[in-house]
């Protein structure tokens, strides 16, 4: 057995080198004016968003970002895919769009509210069964990780993933993409992007996908995992004066899948079945999402109004013994209408010594859902339905003093206050009489503070360090057996980290390196009812997350570039007993890993242009990727595991002008992994990960 290299020894030298270093070489990153484009250089990706005015990169904060040309060359059709491309991030494939949990740093959850945030446009999603979005023709992507809830509040314990789409005033013309692949995989997507005297801007698109499913069903003789996605955007920008900006933008998905290719998993041999189940599982979802943004912008300050509104419906039906045997079929239906409004005014001139920004935040979710299970043996039905209306209100501040004591030290306060309310009323649950319902309501609040100090070298290097106190709101367990289980209580976490980024040899190098503590306790925890059927959640346990964070970009040549992505992250339980009532049995999984928790996510690609200069081609674009993640524990008794597994893709482009065709595969070799797994009181699934895959794509501007 080969042993294996000490990565933490590694990355802790190059951090070492990188902190000496960076004073050295910041002089010698290129200026405004200078051709060769860096990717993680401040001068050149200026992010223009509600709450950041100012460039990502010079701010304390640990943050990758996702250009909508790296979205293309990487060929990503969904949020999922962008697991590992961004260190130490983590969404594995659920087997349908109904939940896509997410996890930076080892911080997230799979059954309860998301612990990181998602926000389109500056909408917020709050529901985990909104997170898998079409992300085609974006602007970029950002993840900005560790706790984020001073600024962005609700849930964002481990972080924000913010999706920006394309502004018209930003972007002219047509495009049209054709896409297919092996395993009858099609898409399709048309938008327009137009203005009138650089004042009215206007953008519509629209995208068709169909996939014909990677998985057979032995029992029906067909995949068990096709779907069907519809989605339509629609943006208007109004220039209305100098100083008055309006952004209408309007986005609508129905997706109608078949879903859950899970197999039997033999936990004492580590044997795997074929999926062989005889009734359709499938997840329908219906998602409307709204939002307005209102712009008032002066020399000094610039005042912001967000309102947004989002409405889904989900329905899913489920052979829950996944057999060839009629035995139990659950129906599913959920139904969310959520309300946001956030006021916020900032400074503009960050070069000044003081620079500040308050916000304004208000919502309302209204959130309904019913569960039938349905006994095929005897033909009983258990039916179970709950509401859960929640209202929040939040206040928040950051201010940030320049020049300190000396020139490009600062210091960065932050705080933030949040309260909601929440009601639940539940009926068919193991608290209810027959034909009656039970209500409960109750409020969280908590005050989120944020302190960072900040050196700031020549050009655009600077180091950093941060305290950051996450905060995830508690909730109500529709289903609780017993009425000291139906409330569960917020999580909270203490973070601190130190980072450094800077550009080396006239930026030849670009490094950003992070390394992190978190302290997270009163963790929320999905548990085993007492009778064995289903989860609820409950504050068990202290947990620590430590670890390290390493992005670099290398241009060796023109049109050479290479870039390593590299995450590892050590997450233990510290104290957790799970006692089960039923057997009178307590277990305790002090020091284990977190399940669902990769060690290590790695990237790295190389990107590769060939001038051609030919009458029937300009361009040859090669791209080629390797993508990895593991070892990962799938339960708390850390006994069912993923060990590391390596995806290799790739992608070669022959471009004219704005005509481009694309040969891409994903999965090169066809390595075999599981990308999911969960139990049963008496049964082990898991699903696999997706095999090799090809296919052109055919791009055109117009």
């Amino acid at each position: 057995m080969k042993k294996k290299p000490d990565i933490k020894n590694i990355i802790l030298l190059i951090f070492l080198f990188t902190a000496t270093y960076t004073y050295v070489k910041a002089e010698d990153i290129q200026g405004e004016n200078d051709s060769v484009k860096m990717k993680f250089t401040a001068n050149e990706v200026v992010i223009e968003s509600f709450k950041q005015n100012n460039n990502l990169f010079i701010q304390p904060v640990s943050a990758s970002l996702l250009t909508g040309r790296e979205v293309k060359d990487f060929n990503i059709i969904n949020i999922k895919e962008i697991t590992s491309l961004v260190p130490n991030l983590f969404i594995p494939d659920y087997g349908s769009k109904m939940t896509s949990p997410a996890y930076i740093r080892g911080i997230g959850s799979h059954r309860n509210a998301p612990s990181v945030g998602l926000y389109v446009d500056g909408v917020p999603y709050f529901d985990r069964s909104t997170f898998d979005i079409n992300i085609n023709d974006i602007d970029r992507i950002e993840v900005l990780r560790g706790p984020q809830g001073t600024i962005y509040g609700r849930n964002t314990m481990g972080g924000i993933i913010n999706v920006f789409t394309k502004s018209p005033f930003k972007y002219k013309g047509t495009n049209l993409n054709l896409t297919a692949g092996n395993y009858n995989n099609y898409q399709t997507s048309l938008s327009h992007y137009g203005n009138v005297d650089n004042k009215i801007g206007y953008a519509i698109s629209g995208n068709y996908l169909h996939s014909g499913g990677y998985f057979k069903n032995t029992t029906t003789g067909k995949k068990a995992d096709p779907i069907d996605a519809v989605s339509t955007r629609a943006r208007i920008s109004w220039r209305v004066q100098p100083q008055l900006l309006m952004h209408l933008i309007m986005a609508y998905e129905y997706s109608d899948q078949d879903g859950y290719p899970y197999r039997v998993l033999h936990k004492d041999t580590g044997e795997i079945d074929e999926v062989n189940y005889n009734a359709r599982s499938y997840y329908l979802r219906n998602m409307s999402t709204n939002g307005l943004n209102i712009e008032y912008i002066t020399d000094l300050f610039k005042l912001s109004s967000q309102s947004s509104f989002q409405f889904y419906n989900g329905k899913q039906g489920l052979d829950q013994d996944f057999t060839p045997k009629d035995s139990y079929y659950v129906d599913f239906y959920q139904r969310q209408q959520m309300y946001s409004q956030e006021f916020n005014i900032g400074s503009l001139k960050d070069d000044s010594r003081y620079v500040w920004q308050f916000g304004l935040f208000g919502f309302h979710q209204s959130y309904f859902q019913t569960n039938d299970v349905n006994n095929l043996l005897t033909g009983a039905h258990t039916i179970q339905s709950a509401k859960n209306p929640t209202d929040g209100f939040a206040a928040y501040h950051q201010s940030t003093i320049n020049d300190i004591i000396t020139p490009g030290l600062s210091l960065v306060l932050g705080v933030r206050y949040d309260r909601e309310k929440t009601k639940s009323t539940m009926i068919g649950t193991p608290l209810t009489k027959a034909g009656e319902s039970i209500t409960d309501k109750t409020s969280f609040s908590q005050l989120t503070p944020k302190a960072a100090i900040q050196y700031t070298f020549k050009q655009d290097g600077l180091a950093y360090f941060s305290v950051t106190k996450g905060y995830k709101t508690g909730g109500f367990n529709n289903t609780a057996e017993k009425e000291e289980d139906l409330i569960f209580n917020p999580e909270y976490s203490w973070s601190y980290e130190i980072g450094s980024r800077s550009g080396f040899f006239n930026n030849l190098l670009f490094l950003d390196l992070s390394l992190f503590y978190i302290n997270w306790e009163n963790q929320q925890i999905s548990q085993t009812k007492t009778s064995g059927k289903g989860f609820i959640i409950k504050n068990a346990g202290k947990s620590a997350s430590k670890g390290v964070e390493l992005s670099a970009q290398v241009n060796p040549v023109k049109n050479l570039s290479f870039q390593l992505v590299y995450g590892y992250t050590n997450a233990k339980y510290k104290d957790y007993k799970d006692y089960n009532a039923a057997t009178g049995v307590t277990t305790a999984y002090d020091d284990n890993y977190l399940p669902m928790v990769p060690q290590n996510t790695v990237s790295i690609s190389a990107n590769y242009t060939l001038a051609i200069n030919r009458k029937w081609l300009d361009n040859i674009v090669l791209n080629a990727q390797y993508i990895g993640a593991g070892k990962l524990y799938w339960t708390d008794k850390n006994d069912i595991s993923q060990d590391y597994y390596s995806l290799f893709n790739g992608k070669i482009s022959f471009v004219k002008k704005d005509f481009s065709i694309d040969l891409w595969s994903k999965n090169i070799g066809g390595e075999k992994y599981n990308s999911y797994y969960f139990s049963t009181s008496s049964q082990h699934y898991v699903q696999r990960g997706r095999p090799f895959t090809c296919g052109v794509n055919m791009n055109l501007k117009f």
